[in-house]
């Protein structure tokens, strides 16, 4: 298989390179078109370059053709996949090349290519990517002689490449990142010796469990090549992985079936430096001058054919008995080290290899640690057997090993556990092959991250079972906050190993929970770098579980929430809050909702009840409710209230974005009184109206509905009472401040002033009783810090006008009928009418009218 692989990208490669010179040299203009139609006639593939261009001065004598951004996409059944991308692919060859004829063989003598990437895929049907040359084509014997290109290559070299592998059958990927690769050779002769020089990090992962995470590799190596007989054999090689030195003797050769290995590898010296060495050098530090006892050793081989059904056989062992290591910088040493491990393939059948780890243990101090481990079958059903015991005092670890950390680690790691499952019983959640049994506990382990934000596990105890891990106890502090929590984790092994949700129920318990001490802190700005922001808050996808929480105070913000209790459930990046209540304000608050960081902009959705809350501090101290009624924030009182909103949230603290919410509100104010001096709005109202008295309002059982959305309140209308006088009151707001109010008064006559009650005096009960409550409307714009107050005096005196005249009206005409009844009753005639009722009810008009000027010029002026 990987033969044919090979093979696959030495054609592409070949077309690629055989289209460069099948056009003439000297027309530049035309290179680009006839590279893409010569390699679109040969490639089953989408194949596309930003540029191609012939060089003959940049390594003068030699010419160089250069293409740019080269890249070969599959079509079905990989559409859209990238095979092939480079970055750069330079061939150099003598410029006298480019003016040999048609018909004669130009000789490459160097290649180098640099950012690469090639991507071999198999899918569930073992059908490849690679094989993309177009069938059937057909090769005549002159086609073949007239081939343009012959490799006369001396060296080459690629720079910055990534390999991919990755069987969508077997579930293996394997992954060659940053891989560096020169050779110096001459391939004119079918024998060769050839000087290479490799570097690289490989990764390997099979059905989703690493095996190799960027390991170092490095390979300096003189190989023998006998192209003849496609034969590759070590001769002077160095090999590291990470700092582990390696030796190889053998051959690799290319067969008609797949690659036949012939193969062994042993590290060069017997030190136990050796294993310090294979520790990445990420979590390692120099080796040198550490002092070692004892002996290291890796040897192996590997024989027998790789094909698309088999593997070489193989045996690698692993090897340490009673060493020790000592940094010269600090205190400990460890002591008694004994490895014993093996990696096996009797068969030459993949899933046939097994692991031993037939021993790991060491000591530091008194305290000693114990592995076993043995996984077999690891291709079709993984099977694991392991046991650990012993003891870890964590602060030694720092202190006999150079661990990179920020703040040393404390505590106590115990742990007495044995464990036998199959990834298959896993995966199906079958518990009842599972068998799991132990304990494992941290006692004073205490942590503080690069935020020097510290957490202190007083005592943390885990027991575990077939179909589960219980969380006996867990005792902690951190920063104001402490937790006790205790619950049960489900499906442990597959999220492990399978990448499956952790399921769990948990029964949290706290003093005091400041909230601040759970959130992520950005990085703070030095002389040299700007703050960096903290990363957006996402709830894991990986969680599946339910926590019933009680606080007696949780700090949020500027907030002190008493009596906190609920459940939290967690899953698919959502968390639901339940039967949430605390106290708060001097009432309670309850909550039931959802926040979910599942989309890029985290949303959430709350149902909140608020009962006997004080208003003033529910509507100053809550951001979201100063925005929704600004005014409610110099009521004193209580407040019943139920509120539905929804909106986004901001992504780094979840809190509200206010310009995004929606929702409404339904209130009752209860024992309110209303501080007028507080507000400008009510100092503006105040001025201008003359018969209310503002901070003798009584607001008690009112009621009120508001709607929001974005970033605009209406309040529906709605009634007060002052005495006797009745206020209509109802409009909108932004979160902006500014606003759009209406207030309609219904004002009886007797609250007009000094002159209304002098003159109301003078009118029978009768006629007072008559008098209608006079309409007056005022328009409230502007905004809340600069509000603008018009009241409409003119409808008001016309309206007052009216009535007055109208009675006037009826008490002439009254009059009239009386005189008139008079007269015909004593048979006596009229006097002369042609001037005294007309004028008399002139009179009577303007009367009116002064009077209803001089009654409204007291009503809007402010009683003393």
């Amino acid at each position: 298989m990987f033969k044919k692989i090979a093979i696959a990208i030495g054609i592409i490669f070949a077309l690629i390179v055989g289209a460069l010179f099948a056009i003439p040299y000297f027309f530049q203009d035309t290179i680009k078109l006839k590279i893409a139609e010569t390699i679109n006639k040969n490639l089953d593939a989408h194949v596309n370059f930003a540029d191609a261009d012939l060089s003959l001065f940049s390594d003068f004598p030699n010419a160089t053709v250069t293409i740019q951004k080269l890249a070969i996409v599959n079509k079905a059944p990989f559409e859209g996949d990238t095979l092939v991308s480079l970055g750069e692919l330079n061939l150099q060859m003598s410029i006298k090349e480019l003016f040999k004829a048609k018909d004669e063989p130009i000789n490459i003598q160097a290649i180098d290519s640099k950012n690469g990437y090639i991507n071999i895929l198999f899918n569930k049907d073992g059908v490849g990517n690679y094989d993309i040359a177009l069938k059937d084509q057909p090769q005549t014997e002159d086609k073949q002689a007239g081939n343009p290109m012959a490799l006369k290559i001396q060296d080459y070299k690629i720079e910055n490449f990534k390999f991919r592998y990755y069987d969508e059958s077997s579930k293996i990927e394997l992954v060659i990142d940053s891989l560096n690769h020169k050779g110096t050779g001459d391939f004119t002769n079918s024998k060769l010796d050839l000087k290479t020089q490799s570097t690289a990090y490989v990764s390997l992962d099979l059905d989703k469990i690493n095996y190799m995470k960027k390991v170092a590799l490095t390979l300096d190596a003189v190989l023998g090549i006998d192209l003849d007989q496609s034969k590759y054999t070590f001769k002077e090689n160095k090999a590291l992985i990470n700092q582990l030195p390696l030796e190889f003797d053998g051959f690799i050769q290319m067969v008609d079936a797949g690659q036949e290995y012939n193969l062994k590898f042993k590290t060069p010296t017997s030190s136990f430096t050796n294993f310090l060495g294979l520790i990445p050098s990420a979590y390692s530090a120099s080796l040198k001058d550490v002092k070692t006892t004892g002996d290291f050793t890796v040897a192996g081989y590997a024989k027998g054919l790789l094909s698309d059904t088999t593997v070489p056989k193989f045996n690698v062992a692993i090897a340490s008995n009673n060493a020790s290591f000592q940094y010269p910088s600090l205190p400990k040493s460890v002591q008694n080290i004994v490895i014993d491990t093996k990696i096996i393939n009797e068969t030459g059948v993949l899933n046939d290899t097994y692991v031993n780890l037939n021993q790991l243990s060491f000591r530091i101090d008194q305290d000693v640690f114990n592995a076993k481990a043995t996984i077999k079958n690891i291709t079709e059903n993984p099977i694991v057997d392991a046991a650990l015991k012993g003891t870890i005092n964590l602060a030694h670890l720092s202190q006999a090993y150079p661990i990179k950390l920020d703040k040393p680690l404390s505590g106590i790691l115990k742990a007495d556990v044995t464990t036998n499952f199959d990834m298959a019983s896993v995966e199906k959640s079958q518990y009842e092959n599972i068998k799991n049994a132990g304990t494992m506990s941290v006692s004073g382990f205490k942590y503080t991250d690069e935020n020097n934000k510290s957490m202190a596990i007083k005592t943390a105890l885990v027991q575990f079972n077939p179909s589960r891990i219980d969380l006996q106890q867990f005792d902690a502090t951190t920063g104001k906050s402490d937790l006790s929590i205790t619950g049960v984790l489900e499906n442990f092994y597959g999220f492990m190993f399978k990448k499956q949700e952790l399921k769990g129920n948990f029964n949290m318990s706290s003093n005091q929970l400041a909230v601040d001490d759970f959130m992520t802190a950005g990085e703070p700005a030095t002389e040299t770098k700007a703050a960096k922001p903290s990363d957006a808050m996402k709830i894991p996808a990986f969680l599946n579980c339910t926590i019933s929480a009680k606080a007696n105070i949780v700090l949020y913000d500027n907030l002190k929430l008493k009596d906190v209790s609920g459940k939290l459930i967690v899953k698919d990046e959502k968390a639901l809050l339940e039967n949430f209540t605390t106290s708060i304000f001097g009432g309670k608050i309850g909550v039931n909702g959802s926040v979910s960081t599942k989309e890029k902009v985290p949303t959430f959705v709350m149902d909140l009840g608020f009962n006997q809350v004080d208003i003033a501090q529910t509507f100053t101290q809550l951001d979201m409710f100063k925005k929704i009624a600004p005014l409610a924030g110099i009521i004193n009182g209580k407040l019943n209230s139920n509120v539905k909103v929804h909106g986004n949230l901001d992504a780094k603290e979840l809190t509200p974005d206010l310009k995004s919410i929606s929702g409404d509100l339904l209130g009752q104010l209860l024992s309110t009184t209303v501080n007028a001096k507080s507000s400008t709005l009510l100092s503006a109202l105040d001025s201008k109206i003359g018969f209310i008295d503002l901070t003798k309002l009584n607001l008690n059982d009112l009621k009120l509905g508001v709607t929001f959305d974005n970033g605009k309140v209406n309040v529906q209308p709605f009634d007060i009472k002052y005495q006797d006088i009745k206020a209509t009151i109802g409009g909108t707001h932004g979160f902006d401040q500014t606003m759009n109010y209406n207030i309609k008064f219904d004002v009886p006559a007797k609250y007009l002033g000094k002159e209304a009650a002098a003159f109301l005096s003078k009118m029978s009960p009768a006629d007072q009783e008559k008098l209608q409550n006079i309409p007056i409307n005022a328009i409230i714009t502007g905004d809340f810090s600069s509000p603008k107050v018009a009241v409409d005096t003119k409808t008001a005196i016309t309206n007052l006008t009216t009535q007055l005249a109208n009675q006037q009206k009826e008490k002439l005409k009254e009059k009239g009928n009386a005189l008139v009844n008079d007269f015909l009753t004593k048979n006596t005639k009229p006097k002369d009418s042609t001037a005294t009722p007309p004028t008399e009810k002139e009179q009577k008009t303007e009367e009116v009218k002064a009077k209803a000027n001089e009654l409204l010029n007291g009503l809007f002026k402010k009683k003393k």
